[in-house]
């Protein structure tokens, strides 16, 4: 319980943009956010599956500035976190069909230890002009004895935070 107060005091940071609550209810939720990247599709993938530890946000992890973070773009690959001998599977990757769409399953953060479930999807789509619009799509379920409704504006905000991250990180060279 002391995990998931701190959880919610710490997402509650203002100035994140928010994601789409598509749907909540006690048992899940479904969120939603779109970005524009002034890169090419295949540039975003790049920088989606082999920079994240420059685009996610560091007090989004369990050991900040002290860990790595990574993504192995394959079927079984890790999202994972490492800080010398500590280390965390944050999700693990089950589809990729580069540059299009990268498929992770996994509870981010403590909703992992309250044994709930997640799909976090992305889709990175052609512009006209050259660049990207990333969608980033997180469906969380499960059995929870805290309505999980509740958790779903605060969900809201971190995955606003991390896809800002990954914005800011591809405009920096776009």
């Amino acid at each position: 319980m002391r995990d998931q107060a701190l959880f919610l005091l710490a997402c509650l940071a203002p100035g994140l943009a928010p994601a789409e609550v598509l749907s909540s209810s006690a048992t899940g939720f479904v969120l939603e956010q779109r970005i524009e990247a002034p890169v090419s599709p295949e540039r975003s993938w790049q920088a989606l599956v082999g920079e994240v530890d420059a685009w996610w946000p560091r007090d989004h992890t369990w050991w900040g500035a002290a860990s790595t973070l990574s993504i192995e773009p394959r079927a079984g690959g890790c999202f994972c976190e490492h800080a010398g001998a500590r280390s965390a599977e944050h999700l693990r990757v089950v589809f990729v069909d580069a540059p299009n769409r990268l498929r992770l399953l996994g509870g981010l953060g403590p909703l992992q230890g309250m044994g709930l479930q997640g799909s976090l999807e992305f889709d990175i789509a052609p512009r006209d002009d050259g660049g990207s619009t990333i969608r980033m799509r997180y469906t969380l379920g499960g059995y929870s004895a805290t309505d999980l409704s509740e958790f779903a504006p605060v969900v809201d905000r971190v995955q606003g935070q991390q896809l800002e991250g990954l914005r800011a990180h591809l405009e920096a060279e776009g």
